[in-house]
């Protein structure tokens, strides 16, 4: 998508630096993608100690999903 926006050009630039990214196309979408990254795990570990564990850990550690059980 297309869009004009105006951004601080001496965070773009940093930025850009810091993380090396080709352009700032590139760099805009690495931050949206780490912004989105970040609410992720945010909202996963919002769940911590509210989920009912039902299941057999050691059976998932040995689990082959390849033998025909």
């Amino acid at each position: 998508m297309r869009t004009n926006i105006e951004i601080d050009d001496k965070l773009l630039e940093e930025a850009i630096k810091l993380t090396g990214s080709k352009s700032k196309k590139e760099m805009v979408n690495r931050a949206l993608e780490e912004i989105i990254r970040t609410e992720k795990i945010k909202k996963l570990r919002s769940l911590r100690g509210k989920i009912k564990w039902e299941g057999n850990l050691e059976e998932m550690r040995t689990y082959d999903k390849w033998d025909n059980h």
